[in-house]
């Protein structure tokens, strides 16, 4: 998605040399380039404390299971948006996490984050209106029930191969309280 005209003051841009960086769009009247924008968002596989289980979860109206995700918003790190979204989502509380990998979506212009999460919790019932549908998987269940060709599937499929390199829960960075 390209920029057309100028975040700041609304002018048309258009397209000027940028040391090395090639054609980048320009607005003539701040004086600066305008790089491309895109979002940015975290996925993460949830799992219990026994690192035996993920959440799945079902989502606007579509009956396949993806990870959980959600975008960051202003003034907000990645860390923060998973702890946020998966409690606002599922209502369970993360104590540890790992950052994974990132992976630039181009159907919605984002940059993934991807983490493996752990929750205090099994318990569902907190769950927001959010999500049709939650329900944890044992691992060995987990790459069967997600989204096959998925950037979700991807992120699983690297995460199950990380897990079975005998984690523990200690293993992961605690999540600040």
């Amino acid at each position: 998605m390209a920029v057309k005209y100028c975040v700041e003051c609304g002018t048309e841009l258009g397209m000027k040399e940028c040391n090395g960086e090639g054609e980048v769009p320009f607005c003539e009247a701040c004086g600066v380039f305008r790089f491309p924008l895109f979002s940015t968002a975290m996925s993460t596989a949830v799992l219990n404390r026994g690192l035996d289980k993920i959440l799945l979860i079902q989502q606007y109206n579509r009956p396949v299971f993806i990870l959980l995700a959600g975008y960051v918003n202003k003034g907000e790190n990645a860390e923060e948006t998973l702890i946020r979204e998966v409690k606002e989502e599922a209502g369970l509380d993360i104590i540890a996490y790992e950052y994974m990998r990132s992976e630039y979506f181009a159907p919605s212009s984002t940059l993934m984050l991807n983490f493996i999460s752990i929750a205090d919790t099994e318990d569902l019932s907190g769950m927001s209106a959010e999500l049709d549908h939650a329900q944890w998987f044992p691992l060995e269940e987990a790459a069967d029930a997600i989204l096959k060709g998925s950037l979700a599937e991807r992120f699983l499929l690297n995460i199950l191969d990380k897990l079975t390199k005998g984690r523990t829960l200690e293993s992961f960075t605690p999540a600040a309280r």
